[in-house]
């Protein structure tokens, strides 16, 4: 007779599907519920740059704005009404020649819409190449 059972034989298993299961549930969790946005933890200084200067020296044109808002073509103020005009003396100082550079010198408080109504005017009169000055950081 066989009085001895087969349980003593079995060696214990550990089964990893299930806990598998939970930790996919609680990785899908975590993804669901995270935030992505870290654009408000930036800190911007602009503007500053480090770059090579150009050996060619092209006919160019200077606007500046300042944190206020108010624009000066090659030194000259002139008050801003709207891009069409300051469209008609970019091209009056450019002089018909549409290779002329422009030169954009904002502070680096000037609002962004101030920036684009120069690069707006540009465009309208023609004057397709802009570039920003920057000073090289300390």
């Amino acid at each position: 007779m066989n009085f001895k059972r087969n349980r003593d034989n079995e060696e214990p298993e550990i089964n990893l599907i299930p806990m598998i299961d939970v930790l996919l549930v609680v990785l899908i969790f975590l993804m669901v519920t995270t935030t992505y946005s870290k654009f408000s933890e930036l800190q911007i200084n602009l503007p500053q740059a480090a770059g090579d200067t150009s050996k060619q020296k092209p006919h160019s044109i200077t606007v500046s704005v300042d944190a206020a808002g108010n624009y000066a073509i090659d030194d000259k103020s002139m008050p801003f009404s709207n891009v069409s005009t300051m469209a008609s003396q970019l091209k009056q100082a450019a002089g018909g020649s549409t290779d002329t550079v422009i030169i954009i010198n904002a502070d680096a408080k000037a609002t962004h819409q101030s920036v684009i109504n120069i690069m707006e005017a540009g465009r309208e009169a023609g004057l397709t190449r802009i570039t920003f000055a920057t000073e090289k950081p300390q």
